[in-house]
């Protein structure tokens, strides 16, 4: 038996000297058969209450690879209940079952709720309320085509990574809905979409411009543009490299002073321990604590912390004064990772730091590791040209 992953460029190149068919590597019964002559049929076949059947789905180049798939997934299933196998119009075949908004509603109830920080919920929320559920919510799951797919990605191009999100929680909607018996297998609209290209946005702080950061920092504790509280804070993000999510749900339990060490129940990647220099270790110690209060940053948020907006709004504020107005708070983040490998740090060394699970999240300050040796080697060879030359 051929089997071969079928795509559009993979049966345009099929040429035999007999009838052959070819069957897909990913969906089961789904197959091309190829004439000597040069014609191409795309096949389902599925053994049902009655018996195998084989039938016919359409011509290729009449239907591409993508959508081919998609028909012949969804009459293998009908094969198999015995039902009438005959590939009726998606809209009519599909007219009675869950729509996307239901695939949606059950994603939301079984996934995102239960396995996902709220952060993710939100975003994933307003991804479903501002770009899926609009285009494609009322229709049923069954009915929506690979080129509706890509007229959403496409209405979204100058947003590319809002583009991209879509279609990415849109098919997982679809690989879940499986599992749930809501979506016929391989029936996924999104294959073979290709992402826009994502600009990285990346920003480090020099030596000056920390500087700097620093007296704008205690200037706005002094004039009140910023609390105590939120400078601590922004200080903790600069020595340590966490997250601004990770800081702000910090609790003293977490926190021992006399190991140097945060321990971090739920970071984005899981538990972890972040190591706390001495400066670091001084400044909490520093900080004042509130009876009743549990939060090493406490503030005016329902539950007696301080809130993303209050520190927000308090980085505002410090980069302004500083001239940094086009460093976002998480550019810290970064800052701290561009100062180890200038120190000359090893990268799984500032993967440990910044609690990166995977050594190529860490890879992306691969080029700034590139300069440091650049700049080490110069300065290698102007101590010896002194010598010789």
């Amino acid at each position: 038996m051929q089997q071969r992953t079928i795509s559009n460029r993979s049966v345009a190149a099929m040429t035999v000297e007999r009838d052959t068919v070819f069957w897909d590597r990913t969906v089961t019964g789904f197959g091309v058969r190829v004439y000597p002559t040069g014609g191409k049929v795309y096949i389902a076949q599925a053994r049902g209450p009655e018996g195998p059947k084989r039938v016919t789905v359409g011509r290729h180049g009449v239907l591409n690879a993508d959508e081919a798939r998609r028909r012949a997934a969804l009459i293998v299933t009908r094969i198999k209940a015995g039902e009438d196998p005959v590939a009726l119009p998606l809209a009519a075949r599909a007219r009675g079952g869950p729509t996307v908004a239901d695939l949606a509603a059950r994603y939301l109830e079984d996934h995102v709720e239960v396995r996902l920080k709220p952060r993710t919920q939100t975003k994933l929320r307003g991804v479903l309320r501002r770009h899926i559920l609009p285009a494609l919510g009322r229709l049923p799951v069954e009915a929506v085509e690979r080129r509706q797919v890509v007229e959403l990605h496409r209405g979204l191009s100058g947003r590319p990574v809002a583009a991209n999100r879509a279609v990415k929680t849109l098919a997982h909607m679809y690989r879940l809905g499986e599992g749930w018996g809501l979506v016929p297998a391989g029936c996924n609209p999104c294959r073979s979409i290709e992402k826009h290209p994502e600009r990285g946005r990346e920003r480090f702080l020099t030596d000056a411009e920390f500087a700097r950061l620093g007296r704008a920092l205690d200037e706005a504790v002094d004039t009140g543009t910023a609390s105590p509280v939120a400078a601590a804070a922004i200080r903790l993000l600069m020595l340590t490299g966490c997250r601004k999510g990770e800081v702000l749900a910090l609790r003293w339990t977490d926190v021992d002073l006399d190991a140097g060490e945060l321990r971090l129940p739920d970071a984005k990647s899981g538990p972890r321990a972040v190591q706390l220099p001495p400066p670091a270790v001084r400044l909490l110690a520093a900080l004042p604590r509130r009876a009743g209060n549990p939060w090493v940053f406490p503030g005016r948020a329902p539950d007696g912390r301080c809130s993303e907006s209050a520190l927000d709004r308090a980085w505002r504020a410090v980069r302004e004064a500083a001239k940094l107005e086009d460093v976002r708070i998480h550019d810290l983040r970064h800052s701290f990772a561009s100062r180890a490998l200038a120190l000359g740090e090893t990268l799984p060394v500032i993967g440990k730091l910044l609690g990166h699970n995977d050594i190529e999240t860490t890879a992306r300050y691969a080029h700034l590791a590139q300069d440091s040796i650049h700049e080490a080697a110069e300065r290698i060879a102007d101590s010896i040209a002194a010598d010789i030359l």
